[in-house]
């Protein structure tokens, strides 16, 4: 089932300002899509496009069977679509679970049974319930903006850069906590810059250059294609990629 269908859109952050060319992209119920590309191609700029934070200027987005692409940011997080962007994605004079509980601001009815499942699910927030977030470690601070977003039980999450910034150890780390995600339900489209790393754990993958989807095809095939390495992957020298995880089919 196709959850997210976005066709042709196009917008940027001002009238005369089209970043986002004409893409089209889709994610089915259960997928992790990948969105690689070169700097300044406008893979953040597309998500937000689809999240509601920027207005499109043409083209549609569908999520779910909802024309979403008139909607505000409120109104499509309502329908189970949450947005984790790059940077000031949690507060961070907030505790850990103050920030849970904004996250949950909308559905205030289930938000404690939710912050329970999530501290649950991860046990380095119930440890730091009451710490301040600005005082975890950047892994930890993208866990917690993930449970945030996570606090509306979304059935697609978008992810903006996860691993900027994180050692490689941290990376590795929360791209497996990406997959347990999705591997519970959610699905997920991800613009990360760790290009390799982000197509050896997602189903299908989408290449961005100056606004428009360029190739689309299985991430495995396009880790393997050089032509896609050569431009955006570094190159040949890198060892051929098969999957490190299992994902839904």
């Amino acid at each position: 089932m196709t959850l997210l269908a976005v066709d042709d859109l196009r917008g940027g952050y001002a009238a005369a300002d089209e970043i986002v060319k004409g893409a089209n992209l889709s994610v089915a119920a259960g997928e992790i899509v990948a969105l690689i590309g070169p700097n300044g191609a406008g893979k953040s700029t597309l998500l937000k496009l689809v999240a509601g934070l920027l207005r499109p200027s043409g083209g549609g987005v569908r999520f779910k069977d909802h024309d979403i692409a008139s909607l505000v940011a409120p109104e499509i997080s309502r329908l189970g679509l949450a947005f984790v962007p790059q940077e000031r994605n949690v507060f961070g004079t907030m505790s850990v679970a103050e920030n849970l509980e904004m996250g949950g601001f909308l559905d205030g009815v289930r938000a404690r049974r939710r912050m329970a499942g999530l501290y649950e699910r991860f046990p380095m927030l119930a440890d730091k319930r009451r710490a301040a977030a600005r005082t975890l470690s950047g892994g930890q601070r993208q866990i917690l903006a993930m449970a945030i977003a996570l606090m509306n039980a979304p059935d697609l999450l978008l992810l903006d850069e996860p691993t900027a910034g994180l050692s490689p150890k941290a990376a590795d780390e929360l791209f497996g906590t990406i997959v347990a995600l999705n591997q519970s339900g959610v699905a997920i489209l991800m613009v990360e810059q760790n290009a390799l790393e982000a197509l050896a754990v997602s189903a299908r993958a989408y290449v961005l250059v100056q606004g428009r989807a360029e190739r689309e095809g299985k991430a495995v095939d396009l880790a393997n294609d050089p032509a896609v390495r050569d431009l955006f992957l570094g190159g040949g020298t890198a060892p051929m990629l098969a999957p490190q995880f299992p994902f839904p089919r």
